[in-house]
């Protein structure tokens, strides 16, 4: 058992498994707004051994030089790479610290979102229909950047309503292609397709110069990640063209600038986070701190 546990900031957690939490820690400390600064987090952590947080705060190597006793943080959000991580990650191996994430608790509901905004789009529904004319998706062209969990489902749910799936990814992969997905190179993938879906992890940036060039014209492209997957020059050039980017956050789109672009339709709100993805997310935190305890 931890001698205190802190949440340093909302973690949403459903009221069950922040109750399930005090059976972890002799103390338990959960703050109900995000710590403005880095001496903020040191003062919420004090002498706490284990450290909750969601993906609005960051842990770095000051935070952790400061605050010798921790030695499990449970990232209550997305963990992909050290890279793209909140917390310092290598700094807290060489530690000896513990740090946990979690992944696939909000992907449904970005895949809801996609489908949603390209039906709106390709119909008219509340905005001029995309080719002047309602459409479906059946037989849209569709490249999908990034065929992890959450692109994965986004291209299936776009081939079950007769999109024609291609794909981009460090590799190419086998049951994508016993799907019927086919392998493409990122600019061949760019040029060949209506719609890209971008579904990298947190500040992959894949699209420069060249793969806007490649991408054209008369194009829809959506972001799913936590950040823009593009520099941001090309992309701004791309965007006074006849094009499209959907975003669900600002996050995602990058700079509030654009919002109000008339070609960028970002709706600033976590599609992911749903009712199940706080179910979910509540779920997979304790089982790393139930796993972590033994």
């Amino acid at each position: 058992m931890f001698q205190k546990l802190v949440a340093i900031e909302p973690v949403s957690l459903v009221p069950s498994a922040e109750k399930a939490l005090y059976s972890f820690a002799e103390e338990v400390v959960l703050y109900p707004d995000i710590p403005a600064t880095d001496e903020e987090i040191v003062s919420r952590i004090g002498s706490a051994d284990a450290v909750l947080l969601s993906y609005t705060s960051r842990i770095n190597r000051f935070v952790l030089e400061k605050c010798p006793n921790i030695r499990y943080i449970g990232m209550c959000c997305s963990l992909y790479s050290p890279e793209s991580a909140n917390v310092d990650i290598r700094y807290a191996s060489e530690r000896g610290i513990t740090v946990t994430g979690i992944r696939d608790y909000g992907d449904e509901g970005v895949v809801e979102y996609v489908v949603s905004e390209l039906v709106r789009c390709l119909h008219g529904f509340g905005q001029e229909a995309w080719d002047g004319i309602p459409r479906e998706i059946t037989g849209l062209k569709v490249g999908v950047v990034g065929l992890g969990k959450s692109g994965g489902m986004i291209a299936d749910a776009l081939r079950f309503f007769g999109a024609d799936i291609t794909y981009y990814a460090r590799g190419e992969k086998q049951e994508a292609a016993a799907k019927g997905y086919r392998f493409l190179p990122l600019r061949e993938l760019l040029s060949q397709n209506e719609v890209i879906c971008c579904c990298l992890n947190k500040n992959v940036v894949l699209l420069h110069d060249a793969e806007f060039e490649a991408l054209g014209n008369k194009k829809i492209l959506f972001n799913t990640g936590l950040s823009p997957a593009w520099e941001e020059a090309p992309f701004a050039r791309w965007l006074e063209g006849d094009n499209l980017c959907f975003c669900d956050t600002l996050g995602a789109l990058g700079e509030a600038k654009y919002l109000s672009h008339p070609h960028v339709r970002c709706m600033q709100v976590s599609t992911g986070r749903t009712r199940q993805a706080f179910d979910r997310l509540s779920e997979k935190v304790l089982a790393n701190l139930s796993e972590y305890q033994g």
